[in-house]
């Protein structure tokens, strides 16, 4: 059985989405293409996002990694501009937006309300209330590696209905086959129906 791997950095996955670095050329396989809050470059920004717009083809899935981060020095205001300007992108050509947030997530639902198209945080490991407050929000949640040894992480697993959740590697060096099984356990499903709702979701959220 093959496992979709929703969020990568590894060109050797096939069945996923490969998040290309800034700058490069789109691959042969599904990718998702944005610019990342630590990428932002004040005084190149219409070149990135002519990088950007010019390297979306048939095979972009999704638009992203964007969104907001505290920890980078890129200022916030700016933050939020380069990420409506790609919530703009994503709404134009229907495609989802793939988020990355750090400590920042009521800013992201704010800003988010003018996307027209699904909006998944990828990677979330945070607290009961946030995730709860995402799915009101109609966000879909991509979980990784952290889900096979964070307990309120599992926790939150098993409070998320099946219909928002999607699974990633996402730059960690581990098989996507653990935590399908994992979630599978958790979410006391089989993994054919756990990879069948994942294929399902996705199939949702490609049409918008």
């Amino acid at each position: 059985m093959d496992f979709f791997d929703f969020h990568h950095h590894k060109k050797n996955i096939l069945d996923g989405i490969y998040n290309i670095d800034l700058g490069m050329a789109p691959p042969d396989c599904a990718y998702s293409i944005g610019i990342h809050p630590k990428d932002i470059a004040v005084d190149s920004l219409e070149e990135q996002f002519d990088w950007l717009e010019s390297n979306i083809s048939e095979n972009c899935l999704a638009i992203g990694e964007c969104g907001l981060d505290s920890i980078v020095r890129v200022p916030q205001k700016v933050q939020e501009q380069v990420f409506l300007r790609q919530i703009h992108i994503s709404n134009e050509i229907r495609k989802p937006l793939i988020i990355h947030c750090v400590r920042k997530f009521y800013e992201v639902i704010s800003l988010t309300k003018k996307a027209e198209q699904p909006v998944i945080i990828h990677g979330f490991n945070k607290k009961q209330r946030i995730a709860e407050d995402l799915l009101k929000n109609n966000f879909y949640l991509s979980f990784g590696k952290a889900v096979l040894y964070h307990l309120s992480l599992q926790d939150i697993i098993r409070n998320t209905p099946l219909d928002k959740i999607f699974l990633e590697t996402d730059n960690e060096c581990f098989a996507i086959e653990e935590l399908y099984s994992k979630v599978s356990e958790l979410k006391g499903v089989s993994l054919e129906k756990l990879n069948e709702q994942i294929l399902e979701n996705l199939d949702t959220i490609k049409n918008g």
